[in-house]
C-alpha cells in the first residue's frame, strides 16, 4: 500500500514558515456530513494519514455542528506525539445557528474550539466563508480581533475562506501587509476551474500562503457524481459526468486525475480533500506519490480537460450547502 511508496511532500506557507503536507486532512467528513463516521475510524484514518506524512488537519466548529472538532481532538490526542508535529487549522465566524463574524462572537468561538480540540493553540484560525458576511466587518472587526488572539497565542496564523475570489483581494487590499497570512480557497483549482491560478502572482506579492480545497469539486469529478443539493448548473454536472464517463472507460479515476492535477501547482501549499478511512487516507497518499514519482497522465488529462472546455471555469453562485 502507499506505506511503503514514501510520504508525502512538504511545501512552505507563503511567510508563516510552516510546512504542510501537499495533501491536508479535511476533516469535515468526521462531523458526519457526508454520512456516520465511527470514532474508531476517525481515529485511526488520523493515524494513518499522519504515519504517511499528512501533518495538516482542518476543521471548523461548523462542520457537523462541533462534532468534527470533537472528533479531530480526540483522534489527534491518540497519536500520543509532540503538539508541534501537526498542524491543525479551524474557522470561526460559521456555525450551525449561523454566522457571526464579531469580535465578541469570534473571540469566544476559538475557546470553544480549543476545548473541543484539546489544544492550548491552533496554527491557523480562519474567517469562514466571509461572503456570507460584510467585508468591512471582517476588515475593520473581525481581523483586530485575530490579532488579539495571535498576541494572546492562542492562534499563531491568520486566514480567510470562501468561494468567490474577489473577496480576497477585497480584504487584503485592505487590511495592512502581514495581517493576514494565508487564504483558502475552494473549487477554484481543479480540471474544472482553475480560476485561482490568475490569483496566485497577486497573492505572492502580498505574502499570503495558498490552501486550496475540493479538489472534485464537491462531487462533480467523482464517479458517483455529486450531491443532489450541489449548485452547479445542469450543463456543469452533465459535461462533467462525462468525462468521468470517459476517464472510466479508459481505466482512469477521475477523482485521481483531478487531486493529481491540484497537487501539481507548486505554487499551491496544500490540497484539502475530506478523509474519513484508511482506505481513502491511502488512495490520495498514494496519488500524491505517484504524481511526484511519475508526474501527471498528461494524455488523458488533455483528453478531459477537452471534453470539461465547453464549461471551463463555470462556477456558480456562494450559497449555504447543507451538510
Amino acid at each position: 500500500m502507499a506505506s511503503s511508496v514514501g510520504k508525502v511532500e512538504l511545501r512552505t506557507l507563503g511567510n508563516t514558515g510552516l510546512k504542510l503536507s501537499c495533501v491536508g486532512f479535511g476533516a469535515s467528513p468526521l462531523g458526519n456530513v457526508f454520512g456516520p463516521v465511527s470514532e474508531d475510524d476517525a481515529i485511526a484514518s488520523v493515524r494513518q494519514a499522519f504515519r504517511l506524512g499528512i501533518n495538516f488537519f482542518d476543521t471548523s466548529p461548523y462542520y457537523g455542528g462541533t462534532l468534527s472538532e470533537k472528533v479531530l481532538g480526540k483522534s489527534l490526542k491518540a497519536l500520543g506525539v509532540p503538539r508541534n508535529e501537526y498542524i491543525v487549522s479551524t474557522k470561526c465566524g460559521r456555525y450551525a445557528e449561523g454566522f457571526d463574524f464579531s469580535a465578541d462572537r469570534v473571540t469566544r468561538s476559538i475557546d470553544e474550539s480549543l476545548a473541543r480540540l484539546q489544544l492550548d493553540y491552533v496554527d491557523i484560525l480562519q474567517c469562514h466563508d466571509i461572503e456570507f458576511g460584510s467585508l468591512d466587518q471582517i476588515v475593520n472587526e473581525t481581523i483586530p480581533a485575530l490579532q488579539k488572539l495571535k498576541e494572546a497565542g492562542k492562534i499563531r496564523f491568520i486566514g480567510i475562506t470562501g468561494l468567490p475570489l474577489g473577496i480576497f483581494t477585497y480584504v487584503l487590499d485592505r487590511v495592512p501587509p502581514g495581517t493576514v497570512d494565508v487564504i483558502l480557497s475552494y473549487c477554484h483549482y481543479s480540471i474544472n476551474d482553475s480560476t485561482l491560478d490568475d490569483l496566485i502572482p497577486y497573492l505572492k506579492s502580498k505574502g499570503v500562503g495558498v490552501i486550496s480545497a475540493s479538489p472534485l469539486a464537491m462531487g462533480l469529478l467523482t464517479e458517483s457524481g455529486p450531491p443532489e443539493w450541489h449548485p452547479a448548473s445542469s450543463e456543469l454536472k452533465s459535461v462533467c459526468k462525462a468525462a468521468a464517463a470517459y476517464s472510466k472507460e479508459k481505466g482512469k479515476n477521475i477523482s485521481k486525475l483531478a487531486l493529481q492535477y491540484s497537487l501539481s501547482n507548486k505554487d499551491i501549499s496544500s490540497v484539502l480533500v475530506g478523509m474519513n478511512s484508511i482506505r481513502q487516507v491511502e488512495e490520495n497518499v498514494s496519488a500524491a506519490i505517484e504524481l511526484a514519482n511519475n508526474g501527471k497522465d498528461e494524455e488523458t488529462l488533455s483528453e478531459v480537460e477537452a471534453i470539461l472546455e465547453p464549461v471551463k471555469n463555470q462556477t456558480w453562485p456562494s450559497g449555504i450547502q447543507q451538510s
